[in-house]
Formats: C-alpha cells, sequence, structure tokens
C-alpha cells in the first residue's frame, strides 16, 4: 500500500500533515510527499493506493485542487482524502447552504443576490439586523451584523463594482478590532508590508470578492454555537463561546469542553446529515433560533486539528458516550483506508500541545 501526501502550492509540509506520516509510520504503511508542480505528478499517480490533501483557505489551494481533485477521483480512480463529496463545498459558504437547503436540512435562511439590482430591490424592504459574510473566510474574519440600510447598500454597491478583498470589509464591526493584538497583527501583516517593498503582490494567495452578495438571517440570544465533528461513526462536539458583547464564536478561542453541556439533538442531527451525504468528515456549527430549534450555520471538512485530543472523549451513532481520546488524522486515515484495525500512537508522541 502506497500512500501520497500533497505538498500545498508554496512548498509547505506542515504539522498536521506529518501528523499523518507519523502515524503511517507506527503502522508501516510506506508514503510519499507529492508535489502538483513535479513534471512527474501525473506519473506517480496510478501507483498510490491514497491520496491526501489538507486544504487551506487560500485561494491558490483552492484553485489547485478545484482542477487535479476531479481528475484524480474521476478518472484515475484514485481514493482521496478528502474526496469530492466531503470538499465541493469546502470554504463556500453559498455551495453549503444551497447544498444543505436542497435536501432540506435545518439550515439558517440566508439570501444571494448575483446582480445588483435585484439585490438592492430585495434590500431596500429587508428586515434588519442581517448578518454579511463574504462566501469564503474563518475565524469570523469575514462577517458583519448589518443594522443599518445605508450599511448594506453601501456594500451591495460595493461587491457589484471593485469587490471586496477577504478581511478588508469596509465597515465598523470587523473581528480585527476585537481581536487586535499588535504581537498578532504583526505575524499577520509584516510579510505583505515585505512584499509590497519589493514591488510584489502584498496578498498572492488571495482573490477579490465581487458580483455576489450574501446576507443571512440573524438569529438573537445565541452565546454560543455547538461545534460538531463526525468522522469514522464518532461524533466529537464542544461549545465555542462568543467574543465578549458581540455575536461571533468563531475565531473567538474561548471553548467550553464540558460533553454535560452539548445538546444531544444536535449530535443526532449531524450523524444525520453526514450519513445522508456521505461526509467522509464533517465539522458543523450549530445555533438556535427564537424557539430553540436547532439550525446548522456553516459548515468545513476541516475543524482545528488541536482542538480534537483536547476533547475527553466521544458519542457513537447511537448517542453513547465513550471516554477515549484521539487525534483527528487517525480516524481520517482509518475511514479513507477501510482499516479499523489501524493503531494509533500515543497522543502526545503525535502533536506539540500549546497552552
Amino acid at each position: 500500500m502506497l500512500v501520497g501526501i500533497l505538498y500545498e502550492p508554496c512548498k509547505r509540509f506542515g504539522e498536521n500533515l506529518q501528523v499523518y506520516e507519523k502515524i503511517l509510520d507506527f503502522n508501516n504503511i510506506e508514503h510519499i510527499r507529492m508535489d502538483a508542480s513535479n513534471p512527474d505528478f501525473w506519473n506517480i499517480i496510478p501507483k498510490i493506493d491514497l491520496f491526501i490533501f489538507r486544504g487551506r483557505i487560500r485561494d491558490d489551494q483552492q484553485q489547485l485542487m478545484n482542477t487535479i481533485l476531479p481528475i484524480i477521483e474521476n478518472h484515475y480512480g484514485v481514493k482521496c482524502f478528502p474526496n469530492l463529496s466531503t470538499y465541493w463545498s469546502y470554504d463556500d459558504k453559498i455551495k453549503e447552504y444551497l447544498l444543505l437547503k436542497s435536501y432540506g436540512f435545518p439550515v439558517i435562511d440566508s439570501y444571494i443576490f448575483w446582480n445588483k439590482k435585484d439585490a438592492l430591490n430585495w434590500f431596500r424592504n429587508a428586515s434588519l439586523p442581517l448578518v454579511f459574510k463574504l462566501k469564503a473566510g474563518a475565524s469570523s474574519s469575514n462577517v458583519i451584523l448589518i443594522r443599518k440600510k445605508s450599511q448594506g447598500i453601501r456594500l451591495i454597491k460595493k461587491m457589484f463594482s471593485r469587490g471586496i478583498m477577504p478581511d478588508r470589509i469596509p465597515d465598523i464591526g470587523k473581528t480585527q478590532l476585537k481581536d487586535f493584538k499588535f504581537t498578532k497583527y504583526i505575524r499577520k501583516n509584516g510579510g505583505k508590508l515585505l512584499r509590497l517593498i519589493k514591488g510584489m503582490d502584498p496578498t498572492p494567495f488571495w482573490n477579490r470578492h465581487k458580483n455576489y452578495i450574501y446576507f443571512q438571517k440573524y438569529l438573537p440570544g445565541n452565546s454560543f454555537d455547538t461545534r460538531v465533528v463526525v468522522v469514522n461513526h464518532k461524533a466529537f462536539a464542544f461549545r465555542r463561546l462568543n467574543r465578549k458583547k458581540d455575536f461571533r464564536s468563531s475565531g473567538s478561542k474561548s471553548f467550553d469542553f464540558n460533553p454535560g453541556k452539548v445538546d444531544t439533538q444536535i449530535i443526532r442531527k449531524a450523524f444525520e446529515v453526514s450519513e445522508r451525504m456521505q461526509f467522509q468528515s464533517m465539522a458543523y456549527d450549530f445555533l438556535y433560533n427564537e424557539r430553540k430549534e436547532i439550525y446548522i450555520c456553516e459548515i468545513s471538512y476541516i475543524s482545528p486539528e488541536e482542538t480534537i485530543p483536547k476533547l475527553p472523549g466521544y458519542w457513537d451513532r447511537d448517542l453513547v458516550w465513550h471516554s477515549e481520546q484521539f487525534v483527528i488524522q487517525y480516524l481520517h486515515l482509518v475511514e479513507a483506508l477501510k482499516m479499523p484495525e489501524l493503531k494509533m500512537p500515543i497522543i502526545h508522541d503525535l502533536i506539540k500541545h500549546k497552552s
């Protein structure tokens, strides 16, 4: 058996990918690192039994995977993690909404327009507040609450003209202000400044968003959301607490890992969606409406890997609790290779624990 693991387009092979290698080594399974820019890449593809990549929200990687994944899976018949059905909606909130809505799953009402005239006509009579989102982005970086008509009209006109770069929504209420730390700001923007000084593109990994608008119904009264990760017939769940005096929990870095506080009807619904859609692995973010009914806000096949080993256990399909800890890369491999006998090394040998 041979497993191929893809380098990122920038030639990066991060710690998260190295965990797959450690597990494969522990089980004496051969693996190789693969580079899509290597002229020999397509000669190697037919020789592997599983192709692994880790998606990132950068547009350069999205461009790469949307190009090669359908060919690897459909034409070469090579197993992939994630496969097409799991990856298709990744980091695209419009795809997520339309996919879940078409199957009748409880997803928060959203309003999507592809031309300025229709968007403006609808918005002038819309009830506020509404949540504005770019279709891509993580940690609430491209999400704000629209409270005034003038605010929404300005964003519509912007999206149907020059457009908006990720993390550059031209309005108040951005997470950059709430999460500002000088060291974090330097790490994030230092590289951009250096590239600009050298006459290079300061944001080479991102494309401008334009020619669409996406609004989501605002569900008041939620002080947290519930993140559920379903993989290999197991569900891992925890609560993500909102930022102080804010409606956003994604990216807050404030978690409640107590399983006793997790609503099991949310677990049940997450299992139902994953089984119906045949997702290999999927993370769901749930909120409540005014009647305490559960609704899916967003989905992503990736959940930050460092959170799963911190959880004290998981629920099975019958909602029975099991006190056992995992790294999610191990569960990905068990699912993709169909190898329940796969052995997992000691967690401390696989990951670097951060305080």
